[in-house]
């Protein structure tokens, strides 16, 4: 008798071809979840890959420019070990001289129309709040970082002992100061307010002496007296620039709908910038590696100056590390209740461009665009505040200038009195405004302190020997005071902005039931229906009652 078999409830006669349809219909369920198995496996392996891409498409800026810092220095001992001549040096040094440049040519219209525009888009009363505070934290900050300059000094004792230290020891020139400490401050004010802008894009004003015969003593000798002459020397006068800017932004948003147009040119200005600021980012890691590469090139005796003044190196990078690592983000953390450090990870290649180029001026357009696109910052808070945080807050310079002074008292030993430790702390912060935010510019700075203090000024060389190591922590933790300045107003100006609409959506809800309440009575009482036809005339009483 034939076999039968059965398929989905239906008989068939048994077969060879059956049987192995059989064997298939049985096969199909375990085929089916290896497939659905593969096809997870495919799927886990795309996302992964896409979220590899995103995330190196998203970071690949910052990839690149701390690759470029890696590379710069191993490509400064490799060419270091060839004896190259200072000619070559200088042709070896020429694409990171590009990048200064670029960064340097851009400052200009970024600051002017960065602070017009801000100024002019935020009202009277949030510009004198938001500045106030801004300033109070500049100030604060700058005070603290003073504090913790004179106290690592005093602990680490960078001076002690080195007193036969010279210029002459380390063949270092001389650099000596006679400026005087009023005519520093004189000369800050000044400044503000420049006698011609288009000069105060490329000079500033400084103080010079010039001796004048004033008569003769008794035995016929005859007597001079240094009399103060103002000079131009070369130098973006910014600290004008910066209160120009900002007082012509707040006159355009007075004018009203005169100074519209106006307001919108500048807009584009800043906006056309910002484009630009963008190319010049992609350079940034090609710029750094040359920056970094020639000037490790160019260091002369490494271990003669860090076995002489390594104390004094060690004393002020530990002074912006604390600073910088633990003071700041505490600040930022006990205004905004957020990680700080989430938001210093969006401002790795900020921080990288300061950390090659010494300068926060050049920071400054890499700095704005960071903080806006990868931390989300307010354009009309951080085009406002950045530009005066790169011209007035250098937390890290007043660290290291503090520690200089007192590293030159122990150096000649000279003890310090608790006088001379506050005009110290006072002079670091005040002086510290109007340091030049460009390499080596603090070391101008410290020579006020030390003329306030009574301190010679001779030794001012040795800061300059060692300023291209200190120099870079200093300008990292400058513009990492302002970035986290920025974040800090825009946490407060959001806060304040739903506070607005809180009141704003409970306003409205008073009125709705009061107009309600009208209605109501206009039904009920004539003399009120009358009353309230009387003041539909007079929208001002409704809203005073209101």
């Amino acid at each position: 008798m034939e076999k039968k078999s059965e398929i989905n409830g239906h008989s068939m006669p048994s077969s060879a071809s059956t049987a192995r349809m059989l064997e298939n219909s049985e096969q199909e369920p375990g085929v089916e979840e290896e497939a659905q198995q593969q096809e997870r496996r495919t799927k886990k392996e795309r996302g992964f890959r896409e979220r590899l891409r995103g995330f190196l498409c998203r970071n690949l800026l910052v990839i690149l420019t701390v690759s470029g810092v890696l590379v710069g220095v191993g490509l400064g001992m490799l060419v270091r070990s060839m004896g190259l001549s200072r000619a070559q040096m200088s042709h070896f040094a020429f694409p990171g001289e590009m990048l200064l440049r670029m960064l340097k040519m851009i400052i200009l219209p970024l600051v002017v129309c960065s602070l017009v525009s801000g100024a002019a888009s935020l009202d009277t009363r949030s510009l004198g709040k938001l500045g106030g505070i801004a300033v109070s934290y500049f100030l604060v900050t700058t005070l603290i970082a003073s504090g913790i300059g004179v106290a690592l000094a005093f602990i680490i004792k960078p001076g002690v002992g080195a007193g036969a230290l010279n210029t002459n020891s380390l063949g270092l020139e001389s650099v000596s100061s006679n400026k005087e400490t009023a005519d520093s401050f004189l000369d800050l004010a000044r400044n503000l307010f420049p006698s011609n802008l288009v000069a105060a894009a490329f000079r500033s004003y400084a103080t010079d002496y010039k001796m004048v015969a004033v008569g003769n003593d008794t035995n016929g000798t005859i007597l001079y007296q240094k009399v103060p002459i103002g000079t131009e020397t070369d130098g973006m006068n910014i600290l004008g620039l910066v209160l120009f800017a900002m007082m012509f932004g707040v006159a355009l948003r007075i004018l009203g709908e005169e100074g519209e147009e106006l307001i919108r040119f500048f807009n584009a200005f800043n906006e056309a910038t910002m484009v630009l600021v963008s190319w010049i980012m992609w350079y940034i890691p090609f710029g750094i590696m040359f920056l970094v590469g020639s000037k490790i090139v160019e260091m002369e005796d490494v271990v003669l100056l860090v076995t002489s003044l390594g104390k004094y190196i060690f004393a002020s990078v530990l002074g912006h590390v604390i600073h910088g690592g633990i003071v700041l983000p505490l600040i930022y953390f006990a205004f905004t209740r957020k990680n700080p450090f989430t938001f210093l990870s969006g401002l790795i290649t900020p921080l990288t461009t300061a950390f090659a180029t010494c300068s926060s001026s050049a920071t400054l357009p890499s700095m704005i665009k960071c903080v806006e696109e990868n931390n989300g910052v307010d354009k009309r808070i951080s085009r406002f505040i950045l530009p005066i945080g790169a011209t007035v807050n250098m937390d890290g310079a007043a660290i290291f200038q503090c520690i200089a002074a007192v590293f030159i008292a122990q150096l000649n030993n000279i003890e310090l009195n608790a006088g001379q430790i506050f005009t110290i702390l006072v002079t670091a912060t005040a002086s510290s405004v109007g340091a030049a935010g460009i390499p080596a510019g603090g070391i101008i700075t410290i020579a006020i302190i030390l003329e306030a203090i009574g301190l010679p000024t001779n030794d001012l060389s040795l800061m300059l020997a060692v300023d291209w190591i200190v120099d870079r922590t200093t300008t990292v933790v400058n513009v990492e005071g302002d970035a986290l300045g920025a974040g800090i107003l825009h946490h407060i100006n959001q806060l304040e902005t739903k506070k607005h609409q809180q009141e704003a959506e409970e306003l409205g809800e008073v009125r709705v039931e009061s107009v309600a309440n009208v209605r109501a009575e206009e039904e009920t009482s004539p003399l009120v229906m009358h009353q309230t036809k009387i003041l539909e005339g007079m929208p001002e009483a409704i809203e005073s009652v209101l």
